[in-house]
């Protein structure tokens, strides 16, 4: 008995330790601080300890404030905290791209896995089709990294921690989160249930659609001009929502100039939080 007594107490020794550590890395990253090395790599090791617990299909209860791309626009970040509260007041869902293009990549990512951490039953996060040791090496968060750290250290210990990003969310049973969009090799979510994501992400196949297809004007499968993934049709989301018994398909990953923006009849809406995306385009 005394040592479960014993080892109940160490259990949670490590646990307060690690929510005074993570209150005070948020508190240093809200000021743009990014963190030492070692630090980023103790983060990295609670993260995957909590990320590898969630399912490919990840249940997040309402009410949520679901948020679109981000791409290492630290300062909008920290405004959309501003506007719509801060955790754990407000329950969040990040869809994914939290890195590149933006010139705080580094702390953008920081932030968000350390609020993940620190509040892991309020704070939700995605893996967007950025969250890849390939597209980081060519739209900025490797050079980043290299820039702040003088080394590759960092941005391999997330681009590992990002293999354990869920894929997908499920708000109330009923909206169908994710950062893409449907592919035509998933009919049901116990299909993405079953996938194995700790991988870096695919060229082809389910995951990689689920991180790189999006809507389109037309009916059925389409080829998609980004090289990846496929265009789905309103009769697509359609049939989807009623095989899984959706309402809605929640998602980010392209550019809306009003921040969110309804298709295909209502059964799909696109999410994008980078205003002014790549501080020119102008977008709310």
């Amino acid at each position: 008995r005394s040592g479960v007594h014993r080892a109940l107490s160490m259990a949670q020794n490590v646990i307060e330790s690690t929510v005074h550590d993570m209150d005070v890395f948020i508190a240093r990253l809200f000021e743009c601080q990014p963190l030492s090395e070692s630090e980023v790599e103790y983060l990295c090791e609670r993260a995957k300890d909590v990320l590898s617990s969630e399912s490919n299909v990840q249940p997040v209860s309402a009410p949520v404030t679901v948020c679109g791309d981000v791409h290492g626009q630290f300062h909008d970040l920290v405004e959309l905290f501003r506007i719509g509260g801060h955790a754990p007041d407000t329950n969040y869902l990040f869809l994914g791209d939290y890195v590149d293009r933006g010139y705080y990549s580094v702390e953008t990512v920081t932030l968000l896995v350390a609020l993940k951490v620190r509040f892991p039953q309020r704070v939700f996060i995605l893996r967007g089709n950025h969250e890849s040791r390939q597209i980081t090496q060519v739209y900025g968060f490797f050079d980043e990294c290299i820039r702040k750290y003088g080394t590759s250290n960092v941005w391999k210990l997330f681009t590992d921690l990002f293999d354990f990003f869920p894929v997908t969310a499920l708000i109330n049973e009923q909206i169908f989160c994710l950062h893409g969009g449907l592919s035509p090799s998933v009919e049901t979510l116990d299909h993405i249930r079953g996938l194995d994501r700790v991988q870096e992400v695919p060229h082809e196949g389910a995951m990689c659609d689920l991180l790189w297809s999006d809507p389109d004007d037309r009916i059925g499968w389409g080829v998609s001009p980004r090289g990846a993934g496929y265009t789905f049709g309103q009769d697509m989301s359609e049939q989807f929502n009623h095989t899984n018994g959706l309402k809605l398909i929640a998602r980010a990953h392209q550019l809306v100039m009003e921040g969110y923006n309804w298709s295909h009849d209502m059964n799909v809406v696109t999410i994008f939080s980078a205003p002014n995306y790549c501080y020119r385009c102008g977008n709310q």
